[in-house]
């Protein structure tokens, strides 16, 4: 259930960052929904670990998702960042 909600907040951050703020807007719609996705995964299984305590699987862990929205949101800036300024 965790992992579900953190890929769908990282792709939400993702659409809202390319509809909104432009975000990777000379790329498809659909890089910045699967970087953020990733951002969301990475945020959640990885970084939460290290600050929170373990999410247990069946649980609902408020404190996972608030990092895997910021670490996507972080994902999304530096690949807007990366590529505005080398192209890549």
């Amino acid at each position: 259930m965790n992992i579900a909600l953190w890929i769908l907040a990282g792709g939400i951050l993702g659409w809202v960052g390319y509809a909104f703020l432009g975000y990777n807007a000379d790329r498809a719609k659909m890089v910045p929904i699967l970087i953020g996705a990733v951002g969301g995964f990475f945020g959640g299984k990885v970084i939460a670990p290290m600050f929170t305590a373990v999410a247990v699987p069946a649980n609902f862990s408020m404190a996972s998702l608030v990092f895997a929205a910021i670490v996507a949101a972080a994902f999304l800036a530096a690949s807007n960042f990366v590529y505005n300024r080398w192209g890549v």
